[in-house]
């Protein structure tokens, strides 16, 4: 009885330490509930002026921590704001098609925004946080500059063959194969699919129309490899007041260069 006794102590304390070794770390920040009652997870670090970090696709807030960029900003002075937009992260996952329809991730931006009391800002979108930041462009006058980052002009195809192709994937279609990296990628984290498919469903396009009449500060940071998402120079000739500079690495390195962060905050500086 005594043996018994001390090797179901011993499986008790293994299945403890198991669970808290493997267990995710406790969220840090603070939780907004947006327009339509989705929670959304963010956090906030410094007391200067406003900048937001604005994720890609299937990525969270954390994911700006790993990159120069975010520590830069801190050491500058901003308050820097992290978010994990609807459908990822430690954010609400709806699986309905109204919860991403009609600018909803740009909605609790400036949601969030509006509760922090926040009267100006900058934005810094990266991929498709890119895709979000441009409609901040669009919709929120208190915007002041933005930077898209990993970005080229074929986001503004509201029928952008990726982004139809990266929906019908998440929804089960196999035959797609200009997508398989993606997929895989998604396969191995175990990420919410049909969160991430309504995201590319309801993705946002910014019209032509709509990118000539931005006239705020704009700067598109491009990797010198990157040649995903269109083209750079074709979006910086579609939007009046925006420059263009070139930074080493792909898509999925260029961003954490120190090379980005320097450009960032030289931009937002001036």
């Amino acid at each position: 009885m005594r043996k018994y006794t001390i090797c179901l102590i011993a499986v008790i304390v293994v299945l403890i330490f198991t669970s808290r070794l493997f267990a995710q770390p406790a969220p840090e920040g603070n939780y907004y509930t947006s327009f339509d009652g989705t929670k959304i997870y963010y956090e906030v670090k410094g007391a200067g002026y406003p900048v937001i970090l604005i994720h890609g696709f299937s990525g969270t807030g954390q994911g700006w921590k790993s990159c120069a960029v975010y520590g830069d900003l801190l050491k500058a002075g901003y308050m820097v704001v992290l978010i994990d937009q609807r459908g990822n992260g430690h954010s609400d996952k709806p699986h309905t098609d109204a919860a991403y329809a009609n600018d909803a991730e740009a909605k609790d931006i400036m949601g969030l925004m509006g509760n922090l009391g926040v009267k100006q800002y900058d934005a810094v979108g990266y991929s498709r946080g890119s895709i979000i930041t441009s409609r901040l462009l669009v919709l929120d006058k208190r915007l002041h500059k933005a930077i898209m980052g990993g970005m080229g002009d074929a986001y503004t195809n509201p029928e952008w063959p990726r982004r139809v192709h990266a929906y019908r994937a998440l929804m089960g279609d196999t035959t797609l194969h200009d997508v398989d990296d993606m997929m895989k990628y998604i396969h191995s984290q175990h990420l919410d699919n049909l969160a991430l498919a309504m995201q590319q469903k309801y993705q946002p396009s910014t019209s032509v129309s709509e990118l000539a009449a931005v006239h705020m500060p704009l700067l598109i940071i491009r990797g010198t490899e990157d040649k995903e998402n269109g083209s750079e120079t074709g979006l910086n000739k579609l939007i009046p007041n925006s420059s263009l500079v070139y930074t080493p690495g792909n898509h999925n390195t260029a961003i954490r260069t120190p090379e980005f962060s320097a450009a960032v905050l030289k931009f937002l500086a001036d």
